[in-house]
């Protein structure tokens, strides 16, 4: 089977960038004002000149409840049908990375034209055993570009057992040594261990000095800010409490040690300056800069369906619960193109109407059902805001915004 499904994959990624593929409507202030009440977006910039909203550029080319006719054509519809037949007929978006060269105008008539770039399995999934699909697509209007996408799904096969019970995150385990390190972490504080003789700092704490060996030690509370000296990502094996992956980096302090801790809400890259938040009782690292307010979504049935609706996206398992469950989800979920319309949302109404969106770039981690609280926050350094939501489940959303006034 895996041969087959290669051997296809090979066909359709050698046939190249799909012919243009119109929209079935032009830009239009309906389509506009329904995706704005869906997302709870007020920023009065795109009804006062004519814009769409950038996020929505995938929804003018989405095929809709009841497509005319199969598009022969579309590498992702032809890639998705090889992988249906093999059985592997449910699928869930897992990443997008948009670029925006302008905003749609109303009244414009957009095109997409579509490539397939990768197919990776089979692998195992907590959904169940599956296929990740990358297309690349570029919408254009009369020819100019206006917008690209890269685009990943996973086409699974339902598990036939129960998806496991998540486990709690594990707890730190504390001695004489450091509990002044995990009491200042309670109290929002990082503090480094420091010699009462010698005054050198160490970390992890320890019971002497390495430096002069008195067994004097104190602490200070540090700044909390510093610059990824190494990193790496885990995928495997799963770590309690925790949805792979995860990025772990070991981060220089400005005040001169160095430190272990998760670091979220970016994809890093060694030199980064970050600073840290506690969440789970542990020190989490971010990016340094700006923090945006958090803004808490209280996701309701409503908030899923009509956002589905909104985006043109109509998977049954963002509406039909009794769908979702037989495709291995506990409950109807939020789509990647309503996310998508959330996260800008929550960037441009920290920086304004008049902020231009160059870019979304996103990872969707556990699924957001009715009646998660969906909590963004947010870090702006330069053009760049990275911007992560999580629920009780863990992170639902994280990615980067490129922004300019």
């Amino acid at each position: 089977m895996s041969e087959t499904i290669e051997a296809a994959a090979r066909r359709i990624a050698e046939a190249g960038l799909s012919p243009a593929r119109p929209a079935r409507d032009p830009v239009h202030r309906p389509a506009i004002r329904d995706w704005l009440a869906a997302i709870g977006d007020d920023n009065p910039r795109y009804e006062r000149e004519g814009l769409a909203p950038p996020a929505m550029v995938q929804v003018w080319t989405m095929r809709g409840l009841r497509p005319s006719a199969p598009d022969d054509a579309d590498p992702l519809r032809v890639m998705s049908d090889v992988l249906d037949e093999a059985g592997f007929t449910s699928v869930v978006a897992t990443d997008c990375a948009q670029t925006y060269h302008r905003y749609l105008r109303e009244g414009e008539t957009v095109a997409v034209r579509s490539r397939l770039t990768g197919v990776a399995g089979p692998k195992r999934t907590a959904l169940g055993e599956g296929w990740f699909v990358t297309t690349a697509s570029t919408w254009e209007v009369d020819g100019e570009p206006v917008a690209e996408m890269r685009f990943r799904v996973l086409k699974y096969r339902p598990s036939a057992t129960a998806a496991p019970v998540r486990a709690d995150p594990i707890r730190p385990v504390t001695g004489p040594d450091s509990a002044f390190f995990w009491a200042g972490v309670e109290a929002g504080e990082l503090r480094i261990q420091r010699c009462g003789k010698c005054g050198a700092l160490r970390h992890p704490p320890g019971p002497g000095c390495p430096a002069c060996g008195a067994f004097t030690p104190e602490y200070l509370v540090a700044a909390g800010t510093g610059t990824v000296h190494s990193y790496v990502v885990h995928h495997h094996p799963p770590l309690p409490g925790r949805r792979s992956p995860v990025t772990v980096a070991l981060v220089d302090l400005d005040e001169g040690v160095r430190m272990v801790g998760e670091l979220r809400g970016t994809r890093p890259a060694i030199g980064d300056r970050v600073q840290v938040t506690f969440a789970d009782g542990l020190p989490v690292w971010r990016p340094a800069g700006v923090e945006l307010p958090r803004w808490d979504l209280a996701v309701t049935p409503t908030v899923i369906i009509s956002s589905a609706l909104a985006t043109r996206d109509f998977q049954d398992v963002h509406h039909d619960r009794d769908a979702a469950v037989r495709r291995g989800s506990r409950d109807i979920f939020l789509n990647i193109l309503a996310t998508t319309g959330f996260v800008q949302r929550y960037v441009t109404d920290w920086a304004g109407p008049d902020a231009v969106l160059r870019g979304i770039e996103i990872r969707l981690g556990a699924p957001c059902h009715p009646g998660d609280t969906l909590t963004f926050t947010g870090y702006a350094h330069g053009d760049e805001v990275a911007v992560a939501g999580r629920t009780a489940t863990g992170e639902h959303v994280s990615g980067t915004v490129r922004v300019t006034s």
